[in-house]
């Protein structure tokens, strides 16, 4: 048990790894605008407090977390130019111990996606046809 604890808490370490080394590489200037939208979405919602999926929904609210996000940054990494995400990465390394990475530039992404979405609900619930008795 012992052993696999150490295999789990490496990965976290290594996924946050990649995930600080993700952001450093969005605000590198040299990256493609089309990256970094990708990289915007996808730093959004890994950095976001709200789920697209809530995780009170049983199985299917860890899906995002245990599945989405992971093959999210795998296609991320896959898309970044090579130079860009090695210096990131060696970046990355060196400030893990100094500093936590910090991403607010997609909050208001999410929160938009949410007050549209709350905003089409009560659209479609205030159509006549889903009031019983109209």
């Amino acid at each position: 048990m012992q052993g696999f604890r150490a295999r789990w808490q490496a990965r976290v370490r290594q996924l946050r790894q990649e995930v600080h080394a993700l952001l450093l590489a969005y605000r590198d200037p040299r990256l493609p605008w089309y990256h970094r939208l990708l990289l915007l979405g996808l730093l959004s919602y890994a950095f976001s407090p709200v789920d697209l999926i809530p995780d009170c929904i049983p199985v299917v609210g860890y899906l995002d977390d245990l599945v989405i996000l992971p093959l999210g940054i795998l296609l991320a990494i896959k898309l970044l130019p090579p130079a860009i995400l090695e210096e990131s990465r060696a970046r990355a390394r060196a400030a893990q111990a100094q500093e936590k990475p910090r991403f607010r530039g997609g909050v208001f992404l999410v929160l938009a996606l949410w007050g549209l979405g709350a905003l089409f609900l009560l659209w479609v619930l205030s159509k006549p046809h889903f009031i019983p008795g109209h």
